[in-house]
C-alpha cells in the first residue's frame, strides 16, 4: 500500500521552532483526532485517524526541538531517548496524551 500524500507541509529552519508551532496550531483544523507521529532522522510525519498526515521537514529524532515539537501534539515519548539513533527507518508512537488537571502546581 502506497504511502497517501500530505495534506500540508512546513519546512523546519534551525532556531524557527516557533514557525512550525504555528503551522500546526493552523493545520490542526484540516484533520481529525491524531493519531500518531512517525520521527524519521529528517522529517516528522503526523497521522490522524482516518490515515490523513501532515509533514514537518527539515526536523527529526536527531535535532534539539524535536522533543518541543512532540510535546506540542500530545505524543508520549521519553524525552531521554528521542535523539538516540535506531535499527529502523523511523520512531513512531501514539498521539493524545493527557496531563492531569493540576499536575505543574506544588501541593
Amino acid at each position: 500500500m502506497s504511502q497517501p500524500e500530505a495534506v500540508a507541509t512546513c519546512q523546519y529552519d534551525a532556531g524557527q521552532l516557533v514557525d512550525v508551532l504555528e503551522f500546526l496550531k493552523r493545520t490542526r483544523a484540516e484533520l481529525k483526532e491524531l493519531h500518531k507521529v512517525r520521527v524519521w532522522p529528517d522529517r516528522v510525519e503526523i497521522y490522524d485517524v482516518n490515515g490523513d498526515r501532515f509533514d514537518v521537514l527539515n526536523i527529526g529524532y536527531p535535532d534539539r526541538d524535536v522533543a518541543e515539537l512532540l510535546r506540542s501534539i500530545g505524543t508520549s515519548f521519553k524525552p531521554d531517548l528521542i535523539h538516540e539513533p535506531i535499527q529502523r527507518e523511523y520512531k513512531e508512537f501514539k498521539t493524545g496524551r493527557r496531563f492531569p488537571w493540576a499536575e505543574d502546581r506544588i501541593l
